[in-house]
């Protein structure tokens, strides 16, 4: 149960980041794949490079069977809706099921997103416009989403609720307690990563290099299933 959303959604996600570069064809085959395996929910963003241009591609035989979510960076409203209306061009909808702000970094994006002209104007409206389904926020910054939820009513929550940095931070700990109360739906980024890239080199050299930080060994299978769980 995806919060309050009223979606059942499959326990992993398919990042849209995933159909970034590697061409039509085998962003068509890694769709194919996921949906094959009883993945249902989609997340891309414009920051993505052409990921949305593929994925909307990839996603034409399945749009009515899967939830589709996007995002926008844009903290003005004005241009914010030139985005709105170009991802929908892309990835070939009339409608998200799930629509956020993305990329919440710091108490600054709060200010602008829900200030005169700020991006939250148009956010706003998008359910009474059959737009978006439900809307939520992406951060990188606890205080910052806790500082959002404060401000508005919202469905969904995308953080990296990874397991080292709760265990040894308690990062994401407040923001999960203040989710639950208001039975938002929850999606875990940076679940299995396990540290940062030593160097640009390590990336590009690895079996992920579109990952912005390094995975955990997929042949440590004990070690990446404690992670998920956790």
């Amino acid at each position: 149960k995806f919060g309050r959303t009223g979606f059942d959604i499959s326990c992993v996600a398919y990042g849209g980041i995933v159909s970034m570069k590697d061409g039509q064809d085998a962003s068509d085959r890694y769709v194919s794949w996921a949906v094959d395996k009883g993945i249902n929910y989609f997340d891309v963003a414009p920051f993505y490079g052409d990921a949305e241009e593929k994925l909307g591609n990839s996603l034409k035989p399945y749009r009515n069977k899967i939830h589709l979510a996007c995002k926008t960076a844009k903290r003005l409203r004005v241009d914010a809706e030139k985005e709105l209306n170009r991802s929908l061009k892309l990835l070939h909808t009339d409608h998200f099921d799930v629509y956020q702000l993305h990329a919440i970094t710091k108490m600054d994006d709060v200010d602008t997103a829900f200030g005169p002209g700020g991006v939250m104007e148009m956010v706003s409206t998008l359910k009474k416009r059959g737009i978006a389904a439900n809307v939520g926020i992406t951060a990188h910054n606890e205080d910052a989403a806790l500082r959002c939820l404060e401000l508005y009513d919202f469905d969904t929550v995308l953080f990296p609720f990874n397991w080292f940095m709760n265990l040894e931070h308690q990062m994401g700990s407040r923001l999960i307690k203040a989710a639950r109360e208001r039975n938002m739906g929850v999606l875990c980024m940076k679940a299995f990563i396990e540290r940062k890239w030593d160097s640009e080199e390590e990336k590009k050299a690895s079996m992920f290099p579109k990952s912005w930080c390094k995975p955990i060994d997929v042949n440590d299978v004990e070690f990446g299933t404690a992670a998920m769980k956790y």
